[in-house]
């Protein structure tokens, strides 16, 4: 698996726009019923899903990166940092992950079809274990989830 998914995400692109379909800029996420494509190991296996789209009529796909980026880094720290009883290997593994500033660590491409979503995704290993964090932090300060201000009745 590759650390930066940059290439990856290009090549889909001129894939995408090569097969004579559109790119809908969005990310599908978990309130969406979906189905995800199971690559089996394949790293090829997104042209066989951009193929099946096409093949089932689909004239978009939707897309969506994660790039990884310097104050979503300082965030996450600054997040950890407060969190009660923290630990300190989850912050120095947050501090890390500036080593991949700039890079794109997730992907996912999806075609709709009757209210389901067929997905596909694909990640580096420091993406899932931002991810890890990111969700570490919203345990423990779970207004971040939506951001501030995000609760209209929230008194202001």
């Amino acid at each position: 698996m590759k650390d930066d998914l940059t290439a990856l995400r290009d090549d889909m692109t001129a894939f995408i726009e090569g097969h004579g379909m559109r790119r809908f800029r969005g990310f599908v996420n978990e309130e969406v019923q979906t189905v995800l494509w199971d690559a089996e190991d394949e790293m090829e296996s997104w042209k066989d899903f951009v193929e099946l789209a096409k093949a089932a009529g689909a004239t978009f796909l939707t897309m969506h990166e994660g790039v990884l980026l310097a104050k979503d880094v300082d965030s996450l720290v600054e997040r950890l940092s407060r969190a009660p009883g923290g630990d300190q290997d989850d912050l120095d593994e947050a501090r890390w992950l500036r080593t991949w500033l700039g890079k794109t660590g997730f992907v996912q491409l999806g075609w709709p079809v009757q209210g389901t979503v067929f997905l596909y995704e694909v990640s580096t290993p420091w993406y899932a274990r931002y991810q890890r964090l990111l969700d570490l932090a919203d345990e423990f300060d779970p207004s971040m989830i939506d951001g501030p201000g995000a609760d209209p009745d929230e008194e202001r």
